[in-house]
């Protein structure tokens, strides 16, 4: 009975969130009850790691300087996997040849797009410190397309946009981006998508949990 109590409840707790997601576009973090109890993907205690784990965990530490966070908690179920996106995640997010205020904002909108939640909550704060406008962000938060963009913000956008959506780029968005970040900052905006898409799909896939962080969180689009 007890048992039959606490899955009725927890019904009545999704509804509860879904519906506040239809009314709202941007919301307060679920509670960790609710997220922890969904989280496929926890990280792996170092006494049930395998050797490879282990390995390209203290790896990771090395080549970061940081503990495994997000998504490369999940990705630690393939080691050499996890190590290989690690690399070109170091690239694209401090090597590549694109301004950081560009990159961030590339990066919140495949958050967006995938209404990835820690993706978004991390990297947040991380765009506003860059010099991306607020008011961007909140636009971007509320599926509309940011009024008062600069000329490269308003490349990065349709560029991302259009790939994200359509899978493909316009000629026009194509001749715009090369034009104004050259062929390796074109190159490495494709990179930034499609990195942060296998970011976004891992941790959708593991439903890891927001930061709480302040941080506005996502709520879905309406389909």
């Amino acid at each position: 009975m007890k048992k039959l109590q606490f899955a009725l409840s927890l019904v009545l707790l999704t509804c509860v969130v879904e519906s506040l997601a239809q009314s709202q576009s941007v919301q307060p973090a679920p509670t960790n009850a609710l997220t922890l109890q969904q989280y496929r993907l926890p990280p792996i205690p170092e006494s049930q790691q395998t050797d490879a784990q282990k390995k390209a965990a203290a790896e990771f530490v090395t080549m970061r300087k940081t503990p495994l966070i997000g998504p490369f908690i999940s990705l630690l179920r393939s080691p050499e996997l996890m190590l290989r996106a690690a690399a070109v995640g170091d690239y694209l997010r401090f090597r590549d040849a694109l301004p950081p205020k560009l990159n961030e904002f590339a990066i919140l909108i495949v958050s967006r797009e995938w209404t990835q939640n820690f993706e978004w909550t991390f990297h947040y704060p991380i765009a506003i410190k860059a010099g991306l406008d607020p008011e961007i962000v909140k636009a971007l938060a509320e599926g509309r397309r940011p009024a008062k963009m600069s000329e490269e913000e308003e490349i990065v956008y349709e560029f991302s946009t259009e790939l994200q959506r359509n899978k493909c780029v316009s000629d026009a968005t194509y001749s715009r981006a090369v034009a104004k970040l050259g062929e390796q900052g074109m190159m490495d905006l494709v990179g930034v998508n499609g990195y942060f898409t296998l970011m976004a799909m891992t941790l959708n896939t593991a439903r890891t949990p927001a930061l709480e962080n302040g941080a506005p969180v996502l709520a879905p689009l309406p389909h």
